[in-house]
């Protein structure tokens, strides 16, 4: 009887560039997707995003940061399970406050909101031992969206 093989795949994506067995392809797309890190910078953008729609009145789009914020953390929560206990008070407690806010299109109760979001980020820098990460309101805008 033959031993058992597993056999190389055909390369796949754009020119090819994923070689190898179906398990060593999945390997290589999970090094590019990377830890927690690019969580952070997709969350750290659509924070900044989420503070400006909030300060136009954009509600639709705040609404729409919170949910990515949200999902992003989730899925990157799939990659670094190890890092659910920091963000669990995040995803059930300070997002949904502040999602509700938003919802409610509470121009003072977001602004305080915002602030609890920052300081429960710092929050969650500090349990993970990186509290030199510390999370602020942006001063500038950088997205071309405004609101209506």
């Amino acid at each position: 009887m033959a031993a058992c093989s597993v056999k190389e795949d055909p390369p796949s994506g754009r020119d090819g560039w994923l070689k190898g067995t179906p398990h060593e392809k999945l390997d290589v797309v999970a090094k590019q997707l990377r830890g927690f890190d690019m969580t952070m910078v997709e969350t750290g953008y659509r924070y900044q995003e989420l503070y400006w729609a909030g300060t136009d009145g954009n509600w639709e789009y705040a609404e729409y940061q919170v949910e990515k914020i949200k999902q992003a953390i989730e899925y990157g929560l799939e990659r670094r399970p190890k890092r659910a206990a920091s963000a669990e008070p995040f995803l059930r407690e300070t997002l949904p406050q502040l999602e509700n806010l938003v919802k409610s299109k509470d121009s003072v109760g977001f602004l305080s909101g915002y602030e609890m979001l920052t300081k429960q980020c710092n929050a969650c820098h500090k349990e993970e031992e990186v509290p030199f990460f510390t999370v602020k309101p942006p001063l500038h805008r950088q997205s071309p969206i405004r609101g209506r």
